[in-house]
């Protein structure tokens, strides 16, 4: 039975989630050890070379890049910069699952963002979810409760950059080869942590803390290419709402890998974050389609 293209899409995505999970929990597991500066600039170096190879057989290297599109990835780059850093900071310091369902919160971040800057509309009922999405961030950090910390903070400010990187990405020209794009990037987080890493020592790796380094850049690749590949396969709207599955991921990689387990309004404002966003992607998905159809009857000829 030949499968669909929407489920070879879900299941890329489904895979994409599950790859950076898993980088996110090799990552994690050398908190304290190795650290962070060293940490990015190593996976960088493996991460990097990988995608130039990938980005020459595409033949991306030998794109034009036009003067407008220089400067968008150069913010794009200062955005996946922050992300980096502010995300893995609060990964170290804070359990799994607590982060990721945090930055369950994108959809709503974009959407909002690009009704602010771009002047993309944005209907009540997509604003609705937007404020209940919210309500859910709050309920996992939680401010003002005992085991609140900056590392919270840490959190959604890594959604604040991460929004950002994805807002340039979409002011982007269709010309732009997207592994280009992310060739830049992954250069600039080598060099730029590779730079950092010079003000403090070095801590040195034995066995184990190569081979979890070499296995989150490989997740980290594998998760670029899946979410590439997705964009080339199925409808969006079908295959955007399967990205919660990382949230399912953290939880269990966390329990399994860290013994932790959130607690009941956690998860509770987890659930509401990932509706919300669910909520919207749906909207989104609805609003794309009438647009085409639209689009459709004014382009068709009379008389047919």
């Amino acid at each position: 039975m030949a499968r669909s293209d929407n489920l070879t899409g879900a299941l890329l995505m489904m895979a994409s989630m599950a790859a950076f999970t898993l980088n996110d929990t090799m990552m994690k597991a050398m908190a304290g050890q190795i650290p962070l500066f060293q940490l990015l600039f190593l996976r960088g170096v493996l991460t990097t070379l990988a995608v130039a190879a990938i980005a020459w057989k595409m033949g991306a290297l030998r794109a034009r890049v036009s003067r407008r599109d220089r400067w968008i990835i150069l913010w794009r780059t200062v955005a996946e910069i922050g992300a980096a850093y502010f995300f893995l900071t609060a990964l170290f310091n804070m359990p799994i699952a607590n982060v990721t369902a945090i930055l369950q919160a994108l959809p709503l971040t974009i959407t909002l963002a690009a009704a602010l800057f771009l002047r993309e509309p944005v209907g009540w009922k997509r604003l609705a979810a937007i404020v209940a999405g919210f309500g859910g961030v709050m309920l996992i950090v939680r401010p003002g409760a005992a085991d609140f910390n900056l590392f919270s903070l840490y959190a959604l400010a890594a959604v604040g950059f991460v929004t950002l990187r994805d807002l340039s990405t979409r002011r982007l020209s269709r010309e732009t080869p997207s592994m280009l794009v992310t060739l830049i990037t992954s250069a600039a987080i080598m060099v730029f942590f590779g730079l950092a890493s010079l003000a403090g020592d070095w801590a040195p790796m034995g066995g184990r803390e190569i081979g979890l380094t070499a296995g989150a850049g490989l997740m980290i690749i594998g998760g670029y290419l899946f979410s590439i590949m997705v964009m080339r396969v199925g409808e969006i709207g079908f295959t955007a709402p399967f990205r919660y599955t990382g949230l399912i991921w953290a939880l269990v990689l966390g329990w399994l890998a860290f013994g932790e387990w959130p607690e009941t309004i956690t998860l509770l404002g987890a659930g509401i974050v990932a509706g919300s966003g669910l909520f919207t992607l749906y909207r989104e998905s609805r609003l794309a389609r009438a647009e085409r159809i639209a689009q459709s009857t004014r382009t068709r000829p009379r008389g047919m």
